[in-house]
């Protein structure tokens, strides 16, 4: 075999190279500052300054350098700052065929403390260039830090920590000892620490794969990763499996910066690669009580804003899981009379740092007691702007479609949606015991309402717009239009809680919302027994009713002049007689006209196929014939 042999000048240039370090070695203390600090500071783009002693031997088989009180400020592309203090570092060196003649054999760095920034734009303090750490650090044979003071401020991962860091070769008897690195503090205003398992930095090679694992941890959180960076110390291109697991999703922002729902205990996975800025989550896997996440996302920081796209599933949401405890772990005695509506502070900040494209499919998203079926959407985030296009999923046999925006840029948020359903079957809606509901059929329905805040609950309270629903055919129970058509039976049979049931031909009821207000401006029922008027409000911010309902009896027998008043929580409402609302026969003809007045543009608002029908076409005619009247 043919042994290849160093061409001449380039033993002309070591050893060219070598006489002018020993050259500067020989010269006075200062003098040789000034050349090493010149040297670091032009491989370097930063400013270095030794206060104290700089002491190098050269001559000799193991050549090393110690310099005391040095500090190296940030580099040009970033705010003014010192980076690093350290109070005494020590490089030993060894002699070499190449150039530079030296390598580092070993670095100590004694009394040190680092100030590690970066901010949202994906520029940091510790990158060698401004477009990034390029190939990584240069490789060195150990390393020893003993307590470092660390602080790191990343504007970009949303970090923040302040402690202690040692790093080094742990000598365990092996010929060549582990890298070790393990540091305790505060992150994100928690307690936390973490320990780094790297292959011996002896043995690493720029075309050789480096093994580590990672295990962190904040309070009852844990992170555990294992992988490989595919060139040595080179963080461009990197290969891991992940775990982290807790007593709340929300708390992994004490180990990662990531915000996320509160719910109960947890468990994520799934495998991470890097390519340069281009970050991949594969087989991703959340998992929460009974809610399941799983799927794909890729994250591209190449450009000002990070862009993240992928597609997740579900086979169960429950938004019992996203309050904190499992639904085995809420109180028996607790109330379920009550609409909840989280007055959390939405957070806001992934919205505004990075963008969003998703598709995101659910095969059932329970809501309480309700629940939604085969749900597909798009998320979309642009700017601060979150939109959630292509809504469309199942409930109750019917379908419900639309859209909706989170403005984040804005302060306070707003938000505005827009629904439509249709097909939805009411029996199925409203059941939520034995009993059979008091009111069944079709139902469609619209909602276009806007409202801004920092929580959900604010955006109800301060919410605008119209909500209107239609049953074009259905059934009633009869006591409860007979009592509404102040009828002697139906109040008898209402107290005696009767299951008969009346034919409901048309059915509408539209409401205005003003800060978060909904007043009834069109509500009617007609049933065989009566055409049902009614009145009254519902509250978004207690989620309660307070509804009056009258009617005009078709075949009159004994009556009383009262109403029915509907009124307590939406989700479990009370039927009442209420004989303090009386109400005289000539005035209640008279309203008549003005209640049935938006009948059609509701229909037309809704759905303008139920105008079609025949009793809701029979209801309309009326409408107009008691306009013409007026």
């Amino acid at each position: 075999m043919q042994r290849t042999l160093m061409r001449p000048y380039h033993w002309l240039l070591i050893i060219a190279a070598a006489a002018l370090v020993i050259g500067a070695a020989l010269t006075a203390e200062h003098h040789l500052k000034g050349v090493v600090v010149r040297a670091i500071a032009a491989h370097t783009g930063r400013q270095v300054r030794i206060d104290g002693p700089l002491r190098v031997q050269l001559l000799s088989p193991h050549p090393h350098l110690t310099a005391q009180k040095v500090s190296i400020s940030n580099p040009a592309w970033m705010p003014a700052g010192v980076m690093a203090q350290i109070g005494t570092v020590t490089i030993a060196l060894q002699w070499q065929f190449s150039l530079p003649p030296f390598g580092v054999r070993r670095l100590e760095l004694r009394d040190a403390s680092l100030h590690l920034a970066r901010e949202a734009s994906g520029r940091a303090n510790w990158h060698l260039q401004e477009g990034g750490a390029g190939r990584g650090p240069p490789l060195i044979g150990s390393l020893s830090m003993p307590a470092a003071r660390v602080e790191l401020h990343d504007e970009r991962r949303h970090l923040e920590f302040e402690g202690r860091v040692t790093a080094g070769d742990i000598d365990d008897g092996a010929a060549a000892p582990p890298l070790r690195v393990a540091g305790a503090g505060v992150l994100n205003g928690r307690a936390a620490s973490f320990a780094v398992s790297g292959e011996p930095l002896s043995q690493a090679r720029r075309d050789q794969a480096y093994h580590f694992s990672l295990i962190a941890r904040s309070g009852g959180d844990r992170l555990e990763v294992r992988g490989f960076l595919e060139h040595a110390l080179d963080f461009r291109e990197t290969q891991a499996t992940f775990t982290v697991s807790g007593p709340d999703l929300k708390d992994v922002y004490y180990l990662a910066g990531l915000r996320l729902p509160e719910t109960g205990p947890y468990h994520i996975s799934g495998r991470l690669q890097r390519r340069d800025r281009r970050f991949e989550l594969r087989d991703l896997s959340v998992t929460s009580g009974q809610s399941d996440l799983n799927g794909m996302l890729t994250e591209d920081s190449s450009g000002d804003r990070p862009v993240v796209e992928g597609t997740l599933t579900a086979r169960m949401l429950r938004t019992a899981d996203l309050v904190g405890r499992t639904a085995d772990q809420v109180p028996a005695q607790t109330p379920a009379t009550a609409l909840r509506v989280p007055d959390t502070p939405l957070r806001l900040s992934g919205v505004q740092h990075a963008d969003w494209n998703v598709k995101l499919r659910v095969l059932r998203l329970e809501l309480g007691p309700e629940a939604l079926q085969d749900l597909t959407s798009q998320l979309v985030i642009h700017r601060g702007v979150l939109t959630i296009e292509n809504f469309k999923a199942s409930v109750a046999e019917g379908t419900v479609m639309g859209n909706a925006r989170l403005d984040a840029a804005r302060s306070p948020a707003r938000a505005e949606l827009n629904l439509n359903a249709v097909g939805i079957r009411l029996e199925q809606l409203l059941q939520h015991d034995d009993r059979p509901p008091s009111i069944s059929g079709e139902l469609s329905a619209r909602v276009e309402i806007s409202g801004a805040g920092k929580s959900i609950h604010e955006m109800l309270v301060s919410s605008n717009g119209t909500a209107s629903a239609v049953v074009p055919a259905g059934t009633m129970r009869a006591a409860t239009a007979q009592a509404a058509s102040l009828d002697l039976a139906g109040a008898i049979a209402l107290a005696a809680k009767s299951d008969r049931e009346t034919p409901v031909r048309c059915g509408i009821a539209s409401f205005e919302a003003h800060d978060g207000l909904l007043t009834a401006r069109s509500l009617v029922v007609d049933t065989d027994k009566a055409l049902i008027t009614g009145s009254g409000e519902i509250h978004l911010d207690t989620g309660t009713l307070d509804l009056s309902l009258r009617g005009r009896p078709k075949h009159p027998s004994l009556t009383l002049h009262s109403a029915v008043s509907i009124q307590g929580p939406i989700t479990h409402p009370q039927i009442h007689l209420d004989t303090g609302k009386l109400l005289a026969q000539g005035a209640a003809a008279a309203a008549l006209g003005a209640v049935l007045t938006p009948v059609a543009a509701v229909l037309a608002f809704v759905n303008p196929g139920s105008a079609h029908n025949a009793d809701c076409a029979a209801l309309t005619a009326q409408a107009k014939a008691s306009e013409s009247a007026r």
